[in-house]
């Protein structure tokens, strides 16, 4: 486990540029203790949660927006409506549009999808994806195309996926994603490795990625953050948690207190 140096507090740079916390975190639908994910999530302060297993059935929306409350955070997209990744927010992201993808549905396979959208911190412009990837080799791969496409059709320079991938790192997909974008975890390591399972980790399976020019200032399990109990994070559901912190560079024409044209 790395520990140091401390994982930087979220905060805007006087060029525009923005340092914030991203957490990826497979959730199980709720199924688990939801007051112990609600405090993993909270001592995470992040700006963004890339979120997969979401509720999608039964009032799928009231019980998401339970746990963002209860987390300081804002639902943001995704759901039922993007089949289980979603994306929460802090207070610190300007919204700029959202879009839930549903994926091609192979006869057998879960239904896909992915959660995007498109905010700003400050003078910095970031795409964002939550994904979960199938179990199945072949589709996974498929679905990693598609993930690439998508980030490169949002129209920004700079963006962060993240999800259950399903894979571990030198897989055929894993390899396909980490050809393009930044594997958090393996640029800047902090923390912990493997999330999965929770009581005894053994693997890595969760990942957050970046493009190439957003600097990972560390990216890891929060084992020893301040206010996270290894009892909460066994409990809150069957996946530890990814948080990174990342600068993202302002957009060129946008300060701080400007709107995209």
């Amino acid at each position: 486990m790395v520990t140091s140096p401390p994982l930087p507090e979220p905060r805007t740079e006087p060029d525009g540029s923005a340092v914030i916390r991203v957490l990826g975190y497979n959730i199980r639908s709720m199924r688990d203790d939801t007051d112990a994910l609600a405090r993993v999530i909270t001592a995470c302060a992040p700006d963004l949660v890339l979120i997969q297993e979401a509720p999608r059935f039964f009032r799928w929306r009231k019980k998401l927006a339970r746990l963002a409350a209860a987390s300081g955070q804002v639902i943001l997209t995704g759901g039922g409506t993007a089949a289980g990744p979603a994306v929460l927010c802090s207070l610190r992201a300007t919204v700029e549009r959202t879009e839930d993808v549903l994926l091609p549905l192979i006869p057998g396979q879960h239904r896909r999808g992915f959660a995007t959208a498109v905010v700003r911190f400050g003078g910095a412009r970031l795409g964002v994806l939550s994904c979960h990837l199938s179990l199945d080799e072949a589709e996974r791969y498929e679905q990693g195309g598609m993930l690439l496409d998508r980030l490169a059709g949002m129209g920004v320079e700079h963006a962060v996926a993240g999800g259950d991938l399903n894979e571990r790192p030198g897989g055929r997909t894993f390899t396909l994603l980490t050809a393009a974008l930044q594997d958090c975890r393996t640029t800047a390591p902090w923390g912990g490795e493997n999330t999965f399972p929770p009581a005894r980790p053994d693997r890595r399976i969760d990942a957050i990625l970046a493009t190439k020019g957003v600097e990972v200032l560390g990216c890891g399990v929060p084992t020893a953050l301040p206010g996270i109990t290894e009892a909460d994070m066994r409990a809150a559901t069957d996946h530890l948690p990814v948080l990174a912190a990342l600068r993202v560079p302002a957009a060129q024409g946008l300060s701080s207190g400007s709107s995209p044209a």
